[in-house]
């Protein structure tokens, strides 16, 4: 069967002897131990009063109590919401209430959040994470029989978006969660010897990556806060062998003074992604993490959640060829993924030109919950609509351009964004960058580059337009610059480029104003 507790049951029933859990506080598990305490979880909730069908928010730090919790969930039939911990109580209380949740299970260090009144009506549906109580709990739970969902049911309900208007709740199935698991594993090839390392935030889809390691009994370690400094100590002490890590993660690690007194001898695979690599960043992680398999990986919460991989064999061919272009392609679809560029009338472009990414395969959810609207304007024709900007090339390697609402349009052309990041980046003194479109009487819009300098260097708005010069068109290069310690990002660490548009167009217009007021 192609559910998430069918699929916990096969790995306990092959390597039930094996570490299933690696938890500094409390030991090793063994699948064994692990399916057991998930079962009894299982049991835990259903005691609570859900019956499958129902959902159960879930509000903490990466760990492996919060594993057993979501394994437990499935193993009943029931839904779990992870909720991202980062919101405003009123964005949570929002997303509890769209999902219709019926209790919340919380880690002690979140409970101030059932203190603000926009949360008050949950104050008496509340589970408990703290340590002792849950082992107390467990103890005295009897393991629940496993629930025959259907490939069909929903599994698990992840909210995206929700800070340029409402959070979407996406639908995802067992059969999508499974079935893109394969595909994963097709081209990662995880061994029942990984110690896979969970950086990723557990209310974040980019953890379902870790469900090929569930599928081939390796163990797991949970990081509970992401630092550079807190992987590299967990590589060295634990013997990690594998991780999914944003390009900014792998960027602070890399930045860490005392990295080379690590020994990271252990690592051999890092899958990245979530936002776009810079080649010269790419090419510094392969010279100073020697022997470690790196795979960029593309996808969206909708597609549960890799869409595209470009392997180590393609990252060797970019450097031994000089051909950095290849670093930017986010690579090839991953088997039983159909994918094609379309223009706006939703016709397929050829190889080679720009237009919306759109795809369908087994991975892909259905719908949002509660959005008919965001639905159908998604979904549609039986295809998945991205809101990616990108080419394909002859070889079917993908190259994202941008996302359609970060396109800005300048004196009537088109400039992508990524396309402007990628050649600041290529200055020595560019740690991070970001370019934005704000409103400008003349040209409709104009390009404002918000840029974090490398440490201890201060780059000019001047040098860094000669730079471009050559690089890229004329039209595309930013002539307003913002120098800053740090750009705003998500959980992931994805850049926040609505936020950045809101900072300096309000910025613009109140400029604007007090000018016009003299």
């Amino acid at each position: 069967m192609l559910t998430l507790g069918s699929n916990l049951e096969r790995t306990r029933r092959l390597f039930g002897d094996r570490s299933a859990v690696l938890d500094p506080a409390g030991g090793r598990f063994s699948w064994a131990e692990f399916a057991d305490r998930a079962r009894r979880c299982a049991g835990l909730l259903l005691e609570s009063g859900l019956q499958p069908g129902d959902r159960f928010a879930i509000i903490g730090h990466n760990s492996s109590r919060n594993a057993e919790l979501m394994r437990g969930g499935y193993a009943a039939g029931l839904v779990p919401v992870p909720v991202n911990y980062r919101l405003a109580p009123r964005e949570i209380a929002y997303i509890l209430d769209d999902a219709d949740c019926r209790l919340v299970a919380l880690e002690d260090s979140f409970a101030a959040f059932m203190e603000s009144d926009e949360l008050a009506s949950w104050r008496d549906r509340v589970l408990s994470l703290e340590a002792e109580r849950h082992e107390q709990r467990l103890g005295k739970t009897r393991p629940a029989p496993m629930y025959e969902a259907s490939e069909t049911d929903d599994a698990l309900l992840v909210y995206t978006g929700g800070t340029t208007g409402r959070a979407k709740g996406v639908r995802l199935t067992h059969a999508n969660i499974i079935l893109n698991a394969l595909q994963i594993a097709f081209v990662a090839r995880p061994r029942a010897d990984d110690l896979f390392l969970h950086v990723a935030p557990m209310f974040h889809s980019a953890d379902l990556l870790s469900t090929p390691w569930v599928m081939a009994g390796a163990t797991h370690l949970y990081l509970p806060e992401f630092s550079g400094q807190a992987v590299l100590q967990a590589i060295e002490q634990h013997r990690v062998t594998c991780s999914v890590l944003t390009p900014t993660m792998i960027i602070m690690m890399l930045q860490e003074p005392d990295f080379e007194d690590y020994d990271l001898s252990s690592l051999r695979q890092v899958i990245y992604g979530s936002s776009p690599m810079a080649a010269q960043w790419i090419q510094r992680s392969l010279q100073r993490l020697t022997g470690v398999e790196f795979i960029q990986a593309y996808g969206l919460t909708e597609t549960a959640p890799l869409l595209t991989m470009l392997e180590m064999d393609d990252h060797r061919q970019a450097i031994a060829s000089d051909d950095r272009g290849l670093l930017h392609s986010v690579g090839r679809q991953l088997p039983g993924v159909d994918m094609k560029i379309v223009d706006g009338n939703d016709r397929e472009l050829p190889p080679g030109e720009p237009g919306e990414v759109v795809v369908r395969g087994p991975n892909v959810a259905r719908s949002y919950l509660n959005r008919p609207d965001a639905t159908a304007e998604a979904f549609r024709h039986g295809w998945f609509y991205t809101g990616d900007i990108g080419r394909m090339d002859e070889r079917g390697y993908l190259y994202l351009l941008d996302r359609k609402k970060d396109l800005i349009i300048t004196g009537g052309e088109l400039v992508y964004s990524l396309e402007v990041e990628s050649a600041l980046y290529q200055h020595p003194q560019v740690h991070e960058c970001a370019v934005i479109g704000i409103p400008d009487e003349a040209f409709g819009e104009a390009l404002l580059a918000a840029i974090v300098p490398a440490p201890g260097e201060s780059p000019t708005a001047e040098e860094l337009i000669e730079h471009c010069r050559g690089r890229i068109g004329g039209y595309k290069i930013p002539r307003r610059f913002v120098f800053v310690d740090e750009l705003p990002k998500s959980a992931v660490n994805k850049v926040l480029k609505h936020e950045l548009r809101r900072i300096y167009s309000q910025a613009q217009a109140q400029a604007q104003a007090q000018k016009e007021s003299k």
